[in-house]
């Protein structure tokens, strides 16, 4: 995987300005919910455009040159509005594998941004995001490594739709696992997609890996889920992403 000397000779000065992006980003925050405690237990950071716009408005905005630049923003305003909003729980940040040259020097402006937003480096999740097309898993092994090795917790997106299959779970060993919600959609009147659930917990069990549901929009996913074993959840059920904002455990207790 080859970056640009530009790229390369950046500061983290430069990061954290977010200079050479091109446009403003804005973060909204998901709830997770530990469903053994009824509580929230961490926050998903999601990028909006200047006006609140949808990712999908980020997204068309990215390409080969702003790409670097927009991993490295998106995790330095996600650790900044997380911290100005009192966030105390884990903060799960998307990142863009392709983007990262080197997880040790790619990670300096993270860094450097939780020592001045004053956030705990032991609460950030690196969250692999949707729809990215990872055609090195080497790669992504070494930033997992790297980043695991730094007290770091590791999480893979969208497993069940997405690049991960089970020879990659096996392989990366992540922190935690995020089932799909195509996965979960209806997951009560599909046998099917139990037993893949079913299978998947089994295989995380053996090496450690947290499995949380994403995407759970429905009294009966939930039930079905709960029947199976999983204990983390996520999803429009509990609450829809608030752009600057954490929702709140009272917030969320006629859901609870």
């Amino acid at each position: 995987m080859i970056f640009p000397d530009s790229i390369k000779q950046q500061t983290c000065g430069d990061c954290l300005s977010g200079q050479d992006l091109g446009f403003q980003i804005r973060m909204a925050f998901q709830p997770i919910i530990d469903w053994k405690y009824q509580s929230i237990c961490g926050y998903e950071a999601l990028v909006r455009g200047p006006e609140g716009q949808g990712a999908g408005w980020v997204f068309e905005r990215i390409h080969a040159g702003n790409k670097y630049y927009f991993d490295q923003a998106c995790r330095v305003k996600a650790i900044e509005t997380a911290a100005k909003l009192g966030c105390n729980t884990y903060l799960n940040i998307n990142f863009l594998p392709n983007a990262v040259y080197n997880p040790e020097t790619c990670i300096k402006a993270t860094i450097e941004a939780a020592d001045l937003y004053g956030f705990d480096l032991t609460k950030l999740v690196f969250e692999v995001t949707e729809g990215e097309e990872i055609p090195d898993k080497d790669h992504l092994n070494r930033i997992f490594r790297s980043y695991s090795k730094r007290g770091f917790k590791t999480a893979i997106d969208d497993y069940g739709a997405g690049f991960a299959t089970l020879d990659w779970l096996i392989e990366l060993k992540p922190h935690i696992l995020k089932l799909d919600m195509e996965l979960i959609r209806n997951i009560e009147q599909h046998l099917t997609k139990q037993l893949i659930v079913k299978e998947t917990i089994l295989q995380c069990a053996l090496q450690d890996t947290l499995v949380l549901a994403e995407g759970v929009e429905t009294k009966a996913e939930l039930d079905c889920l709960l029947q199976l074993g999983i204990r983390y959840f996520q999803g429009y059920y509990f609450a829809k992403p608030q752009l600057e904002h954490l929702t709140t455990n009272a917030e969320l207790s006629g859901m609870l």
